[in-house]
């Protein structure tokens, strides 16, 4: 049975890299990429972080009803092809998403069972810092541009609600521990029977990321964003 993974995160809080190690070290599971109508950034390239096509084409997906979700961020469409899921069905593998807030509702909708997690900076501060590193490598230093970001980030972020699992990006080899250690936990959980030690260990490591046991770990971060944890807080 295929389990479908959802990773959402505010643009800088290293998500990216965190997908990239993650699929070195998990057997059996794919990452579906998305397309868009935004142009590369950087060093980008067609197939591997996005599949980039022009705003007819994707809107032939939409009359089709080719794409599992779909969001419009910036003036740019994001969405996933229904055919990634259905290629991991078939192949018995597991399945991870990098896709939005608004994505994460629309699949969550369709597929209950889903897993999804989000990524958290550890404070506003460093998310600031990581923004500004990564405008100067894609050539781009407006201001309004990074503020633009960290307003949106905000705004992301007060969906964590929303989500399964809450993981905070703030060291690196740790961070990437605990992310396969909820994967792996989910697979074995769902798999039923008894468990080894070392998935034991998954668990008890996934079950500190629920989103019910971060509580006193989000207050101070969510307060760098003037965000509560408060149900219904800002």
């Amino acid at each position: 049975m295929t389990t479908l993974y959802i990773i959402s995160a505010p643009s800088g809080s290293g998500k990216s890299t965190l997908v990239n190690e993650l699929r070195k070290t998990v057997s059996n599971l794919e990452f579906s990429v998305s397309y868009t109508t935004r142009p590369p950034r950087g060093s980008e390239q067609n197939g591997e972080e996005y599949f980039f096509i022009s705003r007819p084409e994707f809107e032939r997906l939409l009359a089709e009803d080719a794409l599992l979700e779909h969001a419009e961020v910036f003036g740019n469409y994001y969405g996933t092809a229904k055919r990634f899921l259905e290629g991991a069905c078939e192949r018995g593998h597991d399945l991870l998403l990098d896709i939005d807030v608004q994505g994460e509702r629309q699949v969550k909708q369709k597929l209950p069972d889903a897993v999804s997690i989000f990524i958290l900076p550890p404070t506003r501060k460093e998310l600031e810092r990581r923004l500004r590193r990564r405008s100067q490598a894609e050539g781009v230093l407006e201001q309004e541009v990074i503020q633009r970001r960290l307003v949106t980030a905000a705004r992301e972020i007060e969906n964590y609600r929303n989500y399964d699992y809450i993981l905070v990006n703030d060291q690196l080899e740790q961070s990437i521990d605990e992310l396969k250690a909820i994967v792996l936990a989910e697979r074995v959980r769902r798999s039923g029977g008894a468990y080894s030690a070392e998935e034991e260990k998954w668990l008890v490591t996934a079950g500190r990321h629920k989103q019910a046991n971060m509580r006193q770990t989000l207050q101070p971060i969510l307060e760098s964003f003037a965000l509560s944890a408060t149900p219904g807080g800002r």
